[in-house]
C-alpha cells in the first residue's frame, strides 16, 4: 500500500526544472537546503552559494547521492565581487542560468532603534537587501536570452507583520526586498525573467543562529499572547520543505504567468 509519504516523494520527481541551471543563495542550510535539493530532484543543476562552505559541501554531497549535479561557491553575498564571481562560476560551468534563488539572510542584531549601533543596521541592510540586488543584477545578463525566474526570500516581517519588538532592521530589509522584487518584476519583464518574493512565516530554521538579542529588549516588548497558538492551519512552524515546494513551482513553467507576486506562506499566522 502506498503512503502518503511516498505519494508526496513521487510528486516531487517530476522534473518540473529538467536541464535548468539554478543559483541558490544561503543553500547551506534551512530553507536554501531544501530549495536546492528539491530543484536539484526535478533536474536542476545547482549552483550551492554560501558563507559556509562546509555545509554547503555536505548538500552536494546529498545532491550527487541522487545523481544530481552541483558546484559550492564559498561567497559573502554582500560581496559584489565574490557574487559576481558565483555567477560566472556556474556560467563557466553550465554555460546557462535559469533560476535565481536570493534566499541568503540574517536576522541580525534584535534590539531597541535607540540601542542599535549604525554598524549593526548596516550589516543587516547590507547582507540581506544588498545581497538580493547584487545577485540579481549580476544573474540579468545571462538569463536576458533564455529567460528564466528569480525568486525572493522575503517574510511576513515588514510586509503583514510588524510585532517582532527590536526586528527593525531586519523588518525594513524585507520590507525593501518587496519593493525591489516588484521594480524588477516590470522591468525585466521584457526578457521573459519573472520575479516573485516568498514571505515565510515561522519555519523551522537555524536563522536563530545569526540572531542576537540584547538585553535592552525588554524595554519595548508588548506581551503579544495566542491562548490557541499563532500557526492556525498546521498547530506548528512550517518546513523548510514546504517552502522548498513553493520555490519549485515558482522557478518551473507552472508558474509562466506569475511575476511581480508576494506570496505568503505562514499557515495563517501573519493574519491573527
Amino acid at each position: 500500500m502506498t503512503t502518503a509519504v511516498q505519494e508526496r516523494q513521487a510528486t516531487t520527481m517530476t522534473g518540473w526544472v529538467k536541464d535548468r541551471v539554478a543559483l541558490v543563495t544561503g543553500a547551506g542550510s534551512g530553507i536554501g537546503k531544501a530549495a536546492a535539493l528539491k530543484l536539484a530532484a526535478n533536474g536542476a543543476r545547482v549552483c550551492l552559494v554560501d558563507l559556509t562552505e562546509q555545509r554547503a559541501g555536505e548538500v552536494k554531497e546529498l545532491i550527487e547521492a541522487q545523481g544530481g549535479e552541483a558546484i559550492v561557491v564559498d561567497t559573502d553575498v554582500s560581496d559584489p565581487v565574490r557574487v559576481q564571481s558565483a555567477v560566472e562560476l556556474a556560467m563557466k560551468e553550465w554555460g546557462r542560468l535559469d533560476v535565481v534563488f536570493a534566499n541568503a539572510g540574517i536576522n541580525g542584531v534584535v534590539t531597541p532603534i535607540e540601542d542599535m549601533s549604525p554598524e549593526e543596521w548596516d550589516h543587516t541592510l547590507t547582507t540581506n537587501l544588498k545581497g538580493t540586488f547584487l545577485a540579481v543584477k549580476y544573474a540579468i545578463p545571462h538569463m536576458k536570452k533564455n529567460g528564466g525566474s528569480i525568486i525572493i526570500t522575503s517574510s511576513i516581517n515588514g510586509n503583514r507583520s510588524f510585532s517582532g519588538f527590536g526586528m527593525s532592521a531586519y523588518s525594513t530589509s524585507k520590507a525593501g526586498q518587496m519593493a525591489f522584487g516588484k521594480m524588477a518584476a516590470l522591468e525585466l519583464a521584457r526578457y521573459r525573467i519573472r520575479v516573485n518574493i516568498i514571505c515565510p512565516g515561522a519555519i523551522q530554521t537555524n536563522i536563530s543562529e545569526n540572531t542576537q538579542k540584547t538585553p535592552e529588549l525588554h524595554k519595548i516588548e508588548i506581551p503579544v499572547k495566542y491562548p490557541e497558538g499563532s500557526q492556525p492551519l498546521e498547530h506548528k512552524p512550517g518546513s523548510p520543505d514546504q517552502v522548498a515546494d513553493l520555490v519549485l513551482f515558482l522557478a518551473s513553467d507552472h508558474s509562466s504567468h506569475i511575476t511581480g507576486s508576494e506570496i505568503y506562506i505562514d499557515g495563517a499566522e501573519s493574519l491573527l
